[in-house]
């Protein structure tokens, strides 16, 4: 299918779940265009949403946690900066949205797609044939790239970064993709397997892309937009300039501004009053250095906090068929950041280790 005038616009809302956290949910997805493509509307909003709760999870403990502001697919607003944040949030997005699709496709939700049986019957390796039911990348793929890219109206750079950064998110769907297999055989001597290829836990897909973005490239690129004419033209004018970059990492343009501060014109509202980890050994190494990573490198200190927590407990089954629980309450002690003596101090390392011992002496 050709390039497609087609415009999209993503609204995104907060809410809160049962368990007080923050999610995110698309409220809405518009779409004028081919009518076909409105039978991929509830699987794109679905994949956006899980792209969205992945990129809250793996930035959690992050300075930069994956605000609402950021979260806008449609760069006409939100995504405008191409920091290393906004090259996750565009693969991220790209790839649940893309995830999605190939898991409908699979499952048979849509008339004019199914499972990929391209290789069904050939000879897959030593003992084993192509067989089952393979997860329909292509598809996926395919519709992803036709939707998601057509949100990106600019001509410039960044336009051509955010593409090449969805384009990797797709990839990283593909690249974590696991062959399943099925033995066959006289008392289950598997003697034959037939094995397919089938989507790995989303989880896995957002651990992969969270280590592109550790090893994200900056480009130095001319950020203006280029001569007028073809779009295609310009972006692959702008395309040439990084052709020596694999398709699978992603890039950047500008500096990440300083997330331990408070920023009115970018929506962020800084470290303090986040919470943090501490002293809890069920969490990682990377958990448990939140406080030092949001608070006290921020010029922040740490205030502990003991919080009232109700929950269902002490459950038993009645015949027939209902549970019935106590309900327990529970005081659990959080750690939050604060400001210190009224006014936020530099953070250097010199400051932050004379308030780690402070801190540990009056503890």
């Amino acid at each position: 299918m050709g390039p497609l005038n087609l415009f999209a616009v993503m609204i995104i809302s907060m809410c809160s779940d049962i368990q007080l956290t923050s999610a995110w949910t698309v409220n809405n997805f518009l779409m004028t265009g081919p009518k076909a493509f409105l039978t991929y509307a509830n699987s794109v909003q679905i994949g956006a949403l899980r792209g969205i709760q992945e990129c809250k999870h793996q930035f959690a403990w992050e300075r930069w946690n994956c605000p609402e502001n950021t979260l806008q697919l449609s760069t006409y607003n939100g995504l405008r900066r191409a920091t290393k944040e906004t090259s996750f949030v565009h693969a991220i997005s790209a790839a649940g949205v893309m995830y999605t699709l190939t898991k409908n496709c699979s499952m048979g939700d849509f008339d004019n797609c199914g499972c990929d049986d391209s290789r069904i019957g050939q000879t897959g390796g030593r003992g084993w044939i192509w067989g089952g039911c393979s997860d329909n990348a292509a598809f996926g793929e395919k519709i992803s790239k036709e939707i998601v890219d057509a949100l990106e109206g600019g001509h410039d750079s960044r336009a051509a970064v955010n593409l090449h950064n969805n384009e990797a998110g797709r990839l990283a769907i593909e690249s974590t993709m696991r062959r399943a297999c099925k033995c066959h055989g006289v008392s289950g001597s598997c003697s034959i397997q037939t094995c397919w290829m089938q989507l790995a836990d989303f989880r896995e897909v957002g651990n992969y892309l969270k280590v592109k973005y550790d090893h994200a490239r900056k480009l130095e690129l001319d950020k203006r937009p280029v001569r007028d004419g073809n779009s295609a033209d310009n972006r692959g004018a702008i395309a040439h300039t990084f052709r020596s970059i694999p398709r699978t990492e992603l890039i950047y343009l500008e500096d990440s501004p300083d997330y331990c501060v408070k920023n009115q014109s970018l929506e962020f509202h800084g470290t303090e009053g986040r919470e943090c980890l501490k002293g809890d050994k069920s969490t990682s190494q990377w958990e448990r250095k939140s406080c030092r990573r949001l608070c006290y490198e921020c010029g922040l200190r740490v205030v502990e906090k003991r919080i009232e927590v109700v929950s269902s407990c002490n459950c038993k089954f009645h015949w027939c068929c209902t549970v019935r629980c106590d309900k327990c309450t529970q005081v659990v002690t959080k750690y939050y950041c604060a400001n210190k003596h009224g006014g936020r101090k530099p953070h250097n390392k010199s400051r932050y280790r004379h308030r780690g011992r402070s801190m540990s002496a009056r503890q």
